[in-house]
């Protein structure tokens, strides 16, 4: 038994030296002081041997295991010292590069239309998104019986949720929804803000539609206001001309007012344009002078202050900005599709 504690320390000591790396290291380690290692069969064997032998035998096979500890040890650190471990640093490989968040399309986006703006002295303002009926039509010239909310479709949120002053009698019940459009925060800024003042209104809203390559459900908006005296449509297209242009950095791009229709408008316009290669016109934004109607709601005095508003599709300038061909991948949470925005 003794003859083979020794047979195992000098096939120890021969394969120590062949070991060149922490891989080899491991196996060796494993091969002597592991479970199924020939040290552990021996000291297995203690059980069958007399009180002399196994006192003998047991002195001798700890002598050994302290020995392979002991080599093994140093070998390690050596190997370490060295270098020569698989973790080492190669100075000459190429590193990897590390990943790191950055900001959705959806975001970048916003961000750059604020900036724009707020260059040109507009202010951000931020609305809430669950709505009432009164704010998110009929202060804005879209009443109950009005055929234009059929341009809508809403999210309504079921129960009574309140009261309010009605025009036919002391109370109404008020209704609340998922707000179809940013234009509600016209009337909520102007109801506690004089004129002159310009502001844009940043948010998501809630059309219930069926989706496809252009149409979802929630999307996100920009909405604009500028209310003073003399304001026209004439400001109205200085201001969303330079946005353009700075926007897609066009300075010679093309543009297209229209005439179309909106409640809360009159008159009303829709904005095309054309940048510079491409042969077919695209539609950008609805807008137009704010409706009388709207500024008598706000306890405004259409005779001494005018306005113009406008909305556009945070998403489909980010689309048409990157090129993005469905507007569902916005939405994913696909990150194949979100790290190609990388800066």
């Amino acid at each position: 038994m003794v003859d083979k504690l020794s047979s195992i320390k000098a096939s120890f000591e021969a394969d120590v030296q062949l070991v060149t790396n922490l891989e080899q290291w491991e196996v060796l380690r494993v091969k002597y002081l592991g479970r199924k290692s020939q040290l552990s069969d021996a000291m297995s064997l203690l059980k069958d041997l007399s009180g002399d032998q196994r006192r003998d035998f047991g002195k001798h096979a700890n002598e050994v295991r302290t020995f392979l500890e002991v080599v093994l040890e140093d070998t390690r650190i050596a190997l370490e010292a060295k270098g020569t471990h698989a973790n080492r640093i190669d100075v000459t490989r190429p590193g990897t590069k590390k990943q790191t968040g950055h900001l959705h399309p959806l975001t970048r986006v916003e961000d750059e239309i604020k900036q724009i703006f707020l260059a040109m002295n507009f202010s951000v303002v931020e609305g809430p998104e669950i709505e009432t009926e009164h704010y998110n039509f009929d202060a804005l010239n879209v009443p109950a019986n009005h055929p234009a909310r059929e341009m809508w479709d809403t999210f309504w949120i079921k129960g009574e949720q309140g009261k309010q002053k009605g025009k036919t009698g002391p109370t109404e019940a008020l209704r609340y929804l998922l707000r179809t459009h940013t234009s509600p925060m016209q009337i909520r800024y102007m109801e506690k803000n004089t004129p002159p003042f310009q502001i844009i209104v940043p948010g998501r809203v809630f059309r219930y539609e069926a989706t496809d390559a252009s149409h979802e459900i929630n999307f996100y908006q920009m909405e604009g206001l500028m209310v003073g005296p003399h304001i026209s449509l004439a400001n109205f297209k200085y201001v969303i001309e330079e946005f353009f242009k700075k926007f897609f950095n066009d300075p010679a791009m093309q543009f297209r007012f229209r005439p179309s229709y909106f409640p809360f408008v009159e008159p009303g316009v829709e904005v095309d344009i054309k940048r510079k290669g491409d042969s077919k016109w695209l539609e950008v934004m609805g807008a137009g002078m704010v409706h009388r109607n709207v500024l008598k709601a706000v306890g405004y005095n259409p005779e001494e202050v005018q306005g113009f508003a406008f909305g556009m599709g945070t998403d489909r300038l980010a689309m048409l900005k990157y090129k993005i061909p469905d507007i569902r991948l916005l939405y994913s949470g696909d990150l194949r599709f979100i790290q190609q925005f990388k800066k």
